[in-house]
């Protein structure tokens, strides 16, 4: 176990939990606004349309973090789990939003989200499948998967990009790196807590005496904006709900192996009632993403990574951003001045914090016994797993329905762990290498 510096249960002063929420913002907003952006860009929606996807991600992401981290009944994982909008369904969406519009996304996203809601009481069940080789393999995917995605901050954005990988780049992102590793190894206190969001705010200010920051997105959003429930309307496409539906069976493998990494980074064991909570929750909160007009929504693995770095794992300084996220929803402008943070300061961060999910996986995995059939089940998973993360273009070939499932090397990764487990026989006699 790492020793935390919080633990899930402590509350550090308010001013500091403030500064460690932005932390945790800081991280995930990109990925929170990332989907509606998509989806109103390719469907190419009016822009005051796309702003009520964005704003209602925003809104939805803050209201159902609060609930995820502290808990209502039995619904709720009660661990600093960030919420948002999610790219697995994102296929799913564009396939029904170029034949039944925004309105079909949306009824299919709330019939959908009772595979979730059901499926969150058998919970208890499935984390029975779930022992230590194959909770160490899905914890190491998850860090393997986001690296590409910490990679591309650290350049710059997308391949596409003119200034991709441009040295510039290169050296704002590793001056942020190395500013983040000083204060985790050195730093003491605030500095170590807070490495994460300090770092980022050092690489800003020389962003910004650089020139590299554009505030057209500040100077053009709303200062204040109220939620649109049903904005878009609804209509029930039944392809389209079947669609849903299969993303999210695969949203529920993702979350669990999310919710079983965050119990490793909080030093919590996570037990079947943890799952059955986290998992209404993600459908609970994706049925209100649809009333309140955005699309489906799952916990955020990138912020796993946050925890695991600085070893903040108070769910109360997740709630305090849920409460951000909320207040970004309602005032635009405070959104659009964090997404204004250059893609380079954030991949000097993302790569190690993202690393640092990786490393928590092969801790796990040094612990399970070393034998034929356990080293099959991580070879076979792990190379599986990087196979669709590192070619997704492998599975293109596939009937649609299968592309949905296998969209995720997460997902992939997973499920052959899970099969695996099941199916390869257990060694009389194993013998562990020394």
């Amino acid at each position: 176990m790492q020793k935390l510096l919080y633990s899930i249960n402590d509350k550090p002063p308010f001013g500091l939990t403030l500064l460690l929420a932005a932390q945790h913002l800081l991280a995930a907003l990109g990925g929170i606004i990332a989907v509606p952006l998509v989806i109103g860009n390719v469907l190419k929606l009016p822009a005051e349309d796309t702003i009520v996807l964005v704003n209602a991600a925003l809104l939805v992401s803050g209201v159902v973090t609060i609930i995820q981290s502290r808990g209502i009944g039995i619904i709720g994982l009660r661990l600093p789990s960030v919420m948002g909008t999610s790219f697995t369904f994102v296929a799913a969406a564009l396939a029904i939003g170029f034949n039944e519009g925004v309105s079909g996304i949306l009824g299919a996203s709330l019939v959908g989200s009772l595979v979730m809601i059901i499926g969150s009481f058998f919970m208890p069940y499935v984390r029975k499948l779930f022992p230590p080789v194959v909770t160490g393999v899905v914890v190491m995917i998850i860090g393997l998967s986001l690296i590409p995605v910490a990679v591309d901050w650290f350049a710059g954005g997308q391949k596409t990009d003119p200034n991709y990988a441009d040295p510039a780049n290169l050296a704002m992102a590793t001056f942020v790196l190395v500013i983040v590793v000083v204060l985790v190894q050195w730093g003491k206190g605030i500095f170590a807590a807070a490495a994460i969001v300090i770092g980022i705010m050092v690489g800003y200010v020389v962003a910004l005496a650089l020139g590299w920051i554009d505030f057209s997105n500040v100077e053009n959003a709303n200062l204040f904006a109220l939620p649109q429930p049903f904005h878009f309307g609804l209509s029930f496409p039944i392809s389209g709900i079947i669609g849903m539906s299969i993303a999210y069976l695969v949203t529920i493998v993702e979350s669990s192996g999310n919710f079983l990494a965050l119990g490793n980074a909080t030093n919590t064991e996570i037990t079947g009632k943890h799952l059955r909570g986290g998992v209404l929750c993600d459908g609970l909160g994706s049925a209100f993403a649809a009333i309140m007009s955005t699309t489906p929504f799952s916990s955020f693995s990138q912020n796993i990574g946050v925890i695991s770095l600085t070893g903040v794992a108070s769910r109360y300084v997740v709630t305090t951003m849920g409460v951000l996220l909320v207040l970004a929803g309602l005032f635009p402008v405070l959104g659009a001045l964090v997404v204004s943070i250059p893609m380079p300061v954030l991949g000097g961060a993302g790569l190690m914090m993202f690393a640092m999910i990786i490393t928590a996986g092969i801790q796990m995995l040094d612990k399970v016994e070393r034998s034929k059939r356990n080293g099959l089940i991580m070879a076979i998973s792990i190379g599986c797993g990087l196979a669709v993360t590192t070619r997704p273009e492998l599975l293109h070939k596939l009937p649609e329905f299968l592309q949905e499932i296998l969209g995720s090397g997460i997902t992939v990764g997973s499920l052959l762990a899970l099969i695996l487990n099941l199916v390869l026989p257990h060694e009389k006699a194993e013998v562990k290498e020394k």
